[in-house]
Parts: C-alpha cells; sequence; structure tokens
C-alpha cells in the first residue's frame, strides 16, 4: 500500500511530535546544560514554623533570618547583616539564662548550613540527585504558572533512606512530580514521602514530608528562587509539624 504524500507528512509530524514528547530525556539534557557556576549574588530569606504537641498544650515557634550569599570562583561566601547578627546574639544570651527561651532567629538561621543552601544556588545537580534514585512512571501535558508546561512523575523508593530507618519501617510511599517547559527546563518540583511503621515494639508512628522548589535561570545556571519543605510527625502521643519557606532575590 502507497502513501500519499498528504498522510505521509502527517505519519511524520506524529513521529516528530512522538520524539519531542520524551520529557525524561529532555530533563535530562537540560540538566545537563543548566549546571553552569556564573557568579550569583542573592539574598535568602529564610520563615520558619513550628508546632509541637496538641491541643492547648501545644507550642508553636515563627522565626525568621535572612543572609546574603556571594557564589563565585572563590567559593560560596554568606554575609550576615548587622540586625539579624544582633537578634541572634539577645536571643543565645537569652538561653543561656533561661534553656527554655525560645530562639526564633537561631531557629532559622540554622536553615543555612552549606548543605541546605547549596540545592537552591546549583539546583541542577540536586534535582539529578534525586532522579538517579527515581522511577519514571508517567508524562502528561499540563500547565504551570499559567503556561503549557509537562508534568513528569517518579516513584522514590524506601532505599533512599538509611538501613537504620528503613528498619522501622513498614510501609512508604514516595512520589515527584517534576513541571518542565518546551525545552526540558525545570519549572517546579513536588516531592512527597509517606511513612509509617513501629519502633522499640510497641511504639507506633507516622511521618509525612513534602518538598516543593521553583526554579529560574540565572544564564545557564538552574536555581531554587523558592523552596518549600512541610514535615509532620505523630507517634507515642506526640505531634510535630514544621514548616520552612526559603525565598532567593537576585542582587546587582
Amino acid at each position: 500500500m502507497r502513501l500519499s504524500h498528504t498522510m505521509l507528512l502527517a505519519a511524520l509530524a506524529l513521529c516528530g511530535h512522538a520524539a519531542r514528547a520524551d520529557g525524561q530525556a529532555d530533563l535530562k539534557a537540560a540538566l545537563e546544560r543548566c549546571q553552569a557556576q556564573a557568579p550569583l549574588k542573592a539574598l535568602l530569606e529564610t520563615k520558619t514554623w513550628r508546632r509541637a504537641g496538641e491541643g492547648k498544650d501545644a507550642e508553636e515557634t515563627h522565626g525568621a533570618a535572612s543572609v546574603f550569599i556571594d557564589d563565585s570562583v572563590r567559593g560560596m561566601q554568606l554575609s550576615y547583616g548587622r540586625e539579624i547578627l544582633a537578634r541572634m546574639d539577645a536571643e543565645a544570651h537569652a538561653q543561656a539564662k533561661n534553656p527554655n527561651a525560645k530562639t526564633p532567629t537561631l531557629m532559622a538561621a540554622r536553615e543555612f548550613a552549606p548543605n541546605d543552601l547549596r540545592p537552591m544556588i546549583s539546583a541542577a545537580s540536586e534535582l539529578q540527585r534525586v532522579l538517579d534514585k527515581a522511577v519514571w512512571k508517567s508524562e502528561k501535558a499540563d500547565t504551570y504558572g499559567g503556561k503549557a508546561a509537562r508534568l513528569l512523575t517518579y516513584e522514590t523508593s524506601i532505599d533512599t533512606l538509611s538501613d537504620r530507618d528503613r528498619k522501622y519501617i513498614k510501609d512508604f510511599e514516595g512520589v515527584l512530580h517534576v513541571w518542565i517547559a518546551a525545552d526540558g527546563v525545570p519549572l517546579a518540583s513536588r516531592l512527597t514521602q509517606n511513612a509509617s511503621g513501629r519502633a522499640f515494639i510497641v511504639i507506633s508512628f507516622e511521618a509525612k514530608n513534602e518538598d516543593q522548589s521553583v526554579y529560574s535561570l540565572v544564564g545557564d545556571r538552574l536555581i531554587a528562587i523558592r523552596k518549600e519543605s512541610k514535615n509532620r510527625a505523630s507517634g507515642a502521643g506526640e505531634r510535630d509539624e514544621n514548616k520552612v519557606v526559603k525565598t532567593l532575590q537576585l542582587q546587582s
């Protein structure tokens, strides 16, 4: 059977669409392109919230802190404003006098460890690290920020946890969603992990973690301009929830 010219063009167009629809390959290629380390200056603002306990006995703590990041060929340097340093000093003195004193600024500043900052200013390598241990599930057309996007779904396994943590967990579910643009560049991601199990024979527990990131490009460098992490755990009659929101504001 011979194809007409019109049918042949239509068939070729479908083949081309199928080739372009491989979002997994497009994402991988984009992450390889976006690993550049062009100089970056930004203000990182962090807001934290924690609630421990339940009902009238629950205690809530809100914290906020900021730091300037200068990442260049010399490495990553952090600069703290005088106002932030003064608040940290005041809270440290208060805690020395009263171990139960609240230290919201110090709590927020704990999020400034290099291991916590690198995923934001070098987001491509961080996302690739997560994908290396994820299992591909599906791709579908979607929207993000009011614009056309592709939604890629992966499954993460309990193998991402340490042997010590795994031995207590009976049920585990992990899902990673990544929204990408037409060229494969990540727009946003959401990682959700639910776990439940038993520790010390009699203590049952449940835990839920969710990390959401919004990405942007600085030249060929992928950064996370916003990252929100939520964690909730309950067990042995206790309950603990916390949320951390970090935002990056580029500086000239």
